[in-house]
C-alpha cells in the first residue's frame, strides 16, 4: 500500500513495531494466487474470471462474499502489474501448481499461482540487515535461502550432475556473501518479495520506523481517523497526523495471548509461524477505541499448516512447517497416537490440519510422520535433511525417533504395536499395488504435483527398509484469517455496519477475503497485495476529490 501511495506522490510513514521488517510475509513462500494475470495470459493458460469465481464459490461455500471476491478478481492482475511496473518485483507463472481443491468445479492445474523472482539483497543497503530472515531450518548451510527449484535440485543431487552444479554455484555465492554479510544475499521466496517492496519504498522516501509502538488513534470532531499516537524506539512519543488515514497491516492475531480461544480444538501445543509481534493489539485497539467490527463469517480463524519443533538445551525452539518437502512423498505416512492413518497425507497443509483437528475432537492427542530408511534418505523428514544429511544430533535431541522395526517404533511412540503394524501393512499392500484404497492418495493432480515425479509412483511406496523413523507433528498456523471486517475498498466497518472513515485494514488484519479457507498457494499474499493496492487507490481518489 505504501509503495502505491508513494508512487502517486503521497508522503507515507511506516510504523513497524518489531525491530525487523517484513513480518510473516518475509518468511513465507512468497507465492501469489491471482487468476488471469498478464503472465498467465502470455503463457497461454486457459482460465477466466468466471471460472475462478466458480471455484472460489465452491471452496468458500456459505462464507462467500461476492463484493470482496469480485474486488480481488478484478483488481488482482492490475495490482500486480502496477507493482511490477514501478518496482523491482518480478513474478512468473509456476508451470504446474494445482489449486488445493482440484476436485471442485473451476479448479485449474496451472496459471493462477505465481513465483517471485530472485532479488539481490546487496541493493538494499542498510535495510538488508533489517529484513527478517527465514528460520535457519528453512535455509541451507545455516543462512542460504532456497526456493522450490533449489529444493528439487537438492533432492536430485545424487543422480544429476546438473543439480550438483546448480547447488555448487549457490554454495560458492553464499560463502562469498558470508565474508561481508550475516547471511546469503541471494533472496528468494517471501524475502525477495518484501525486499523489492522495501527498496521501492526507500527509493520513494517512505519514512520507515522500526521499534515503534502505537498506543492510540487520533480522530477529528467527525470521528474520522486522522493519525496515531506512537512511541518511537528512541522513547519519544509523537502525534503523527495523516490526511489520507491509517492502514493496519500488523500481521493478525496468531500471537495473541488468548489466541487458543479462536482454535479451542487445537490444544496448547499448537505452533505458529506468524511474526512475534502479530498479537492483534492494533485490531483490538480499533475495536475498543473506534467500535471496529472483528471477525465473523469464516470457516476458520487461521490458515493451517502442520509443524514440528526441535527444542534445544538453551530453551530455544526451531519450528519447521511441513508444506513441501515430505508429507506427499513416497514411503512417508501420518498416523495418530492410536496407530492409524487419518487423512490423505498429500493434500494441502491447510486440509491436513483440518483433518488433525477433526481427530483431536475425537480424542486423538498426538500425531506423527513415519518414514523408512529409503524415504528419509531420499526426501528427509522435517528438519532432517535427505542423504547425505546427518541424523545423529536429531536422534540425540529426541526430534527424530529411530527404531529397528515398526513394532519397536510403536513402543517408542507409546502406540499399540499391533495397531501400527497393521496400519503400515495395509498401506504397504496398497502402495505396492499403486492405489490408496483408504484415502485416495495420489489420485488428484495436486497430490501428484507434490510427490516425486521421478519415482515409480509419485506419492506411494511401501515402508519396508529398516530402520524406521518418526517425527511428531503439531497443529500450526501460518497466520490468522480472523480480522477487521471491511468493505470492498478495504475500509474498516463499524459494529453498526457503517464505514469508519480514515481507517483501512489489509493483509491478515483484514477479515479473510476467502472466508477462512485456503483455495491455493499464495492466496493470503495475493489477496493482501490486491487489497493494499485497492486501499491506496481509494485514499488517492479521496484526496483528489
Amino acid at each position: 500500500m505504501g509503495v502505491t501511495a508513494a508512487t502517486a506522490g503521497l508522503k507515507v510513514i511506516v510504523l513497524e513495531r518489531d525491530r525487523l521488517l517484513g513480518g510473516t510475509s518475509a518468511i513465507s513462500g512468497g507465492a501469489l494466487w491471482i487468476p488471469c494475470t498478464r503472465q498467465a495470459i502470455a503463457g497461454g493458460f486457459t482460465d477466466s474470471l468466471d471460472c475462478a469465481r466458480t471455484y472460489l464459490q465452491h471452496v468458500t461455500g456459505d462464507c462467500y462474499r461476492s463484493d470482496l471476491i469480485d474486488g480481488f478478481l478484478h483488481h488482482g492482475p492490475e495490482a500486480l502489474a502496477f507493482l511490477e511496473r514501478h518496482t523491482d518485483l518480478r513474478y512468473t507463472v509456476r508451470p504446474l501448481s494445482p489449486d488445493y481443491y482440484p476436485e471442485l468445479p473451476g479448479a485449474t492445474d496451472c496459471g493462477r499461482a505465481l513465483e517471485v523472482g530472485e532479488f539481490d539483497g546487496r541493493t538494499l543497503g542498510p535495510y538488508f540487515e533489517m529484513l527478517r530472515p527465514p528460520p535457519k531450518g528453512m535455509m541451507g548451510l545455516g543462512g542460504m535461502m532456497v526456493n522450490r527449484t533449489d529444493i528439487s535440485h537438492f533432492l536430485n543431487m545424487r543422480r544429476s550432475a546438473r543439480s550438483c552444479l546448480h547447488l555448487a554455484r549457490l554454495a560458492a555465492k553464499y560463502y562469498k556473501d558470508r565474508l561481508q554479510y550475516s547471511r546469503g544475499t541471494r533472496l528468494v521466496i517471501g524475502n525477495a518479495m518484501v525486499a523489492a517492496l522495501v527498496k521501492a519504498a526507500a527509493d520513494r522516501s517512505v519514512v520507515i520506523h522500526t521499534g515503534a509502538k502505537t498506543g492510540a488513534f487520533l480522530t477529528d470532531s467527525s470521528g474520522r481517523v486522522v493519525g496515531t499516537v506512537t512511541t518511537l524506539k528512541t522513547g519519544e512519543t509523537v502525534r503523527i497526523h495523516s490526511r489520507g488515514g491509517v492502514a493496519l497491516g500488523t500481521g493478525g492475531l496468531s500471537r495473541r495471548a488468548d489466541a487458543q480461544t479462536e482454535r479451542p480444538d487445537t490444544g496448547d501445543d499448537h505452533l505458529s509461524m506468524a511474526a512475534p509481534a502479530a498479537d492483534g493489539s492494533m485490531m483490538l485497539m480499533a475495536e475498543r477505541e473506534l467500535g471496529a467490527q472483528i471477525g465473523g463469517g469464516l470457516k476458520s480463524s487461521f490458515y493451517w499448516a502442520p509443524m514440528s519443533a526441535m527444542r534445544y538445551g538453551d530453551g530455544s525452539v526451531e519450528v519447521f512447517p511441513h508444506i513441501v518437502t515430505d508429507r506427499a512423498k513416497p514411503g512417508i505416512i501420518a498416523v495418530t497416537d492410536r496407530g492409524v492413518r487419518f487423512t490423505n497425507e498429500a493434500n494441502s497443509y491447510h486440509r491436513f490440519v483440518e483433518a488433525m483437528r477433526a481427530e483431536q475432537r475425537s480424542g486423538a492427542a498426538r500425531f506423527y510422520l513415519i518414514a523408512d530408511r529409503a524415504s528419509i534418505n531420499a526426501y528427509g523428514l522435517g528438519l532432517v535433511r535427505p542423504r547425505p544429511g546427518l541424523r545423529g544430533r536429531f536422534i540425540r535431541n529426541g526430534y527424530l525417533i529411530e527404531a529397528a522395526s515398526i513394532r519397536a517404533l510403536a513402543a517408542c511412540l507409546e502406540i499399540e504395536p499391533s495397531t501400527l503394524d497393521k496400519s503400515v501393512a495395509e498401506f504397504n499392500s496398497d502402495a505396492s499395488a499403486g492405489t490408496d484404497r483408504q484415502f485416495g492418495r495420489g489420485e488428484s493432480s495436486y497430490n501428484r504435483a507434490m510427490g516425486d515425479s521421478s519415482a515409480r509412483h509419485p506419492c506411494l511406496a511401501p515402508l519396508q527398509t529398516p530402520p524406521f523413523y518418526a517425527v511428531r507433528v503439531f497443529t500450526g498456523d501460518l497466520g490468522s484469517a480472523k480480522g477487521l471486517v471491511t468493505d470492498a475498498c478495504a475500509r474498516v466497518l463499524h459494529k453498526d455496519g457503517g464505514v469508519i472513515r480514515g481507517l483501512y485494514a489489509v493483509g491478515t488484519d483484514m477479515n479473510s477475503v476467502v472466508g477462512g479457507t485456503y483455495p491455493g498457494p499464495g492466496i493470503v499474499l495475493g489477496t493482501g497485495l490486491t487489497f493494499a493496492y485497492i486501499a491506496a487507490r481509494t485514499v488517492i481518489g479521496d484526496l483528489r476529490e
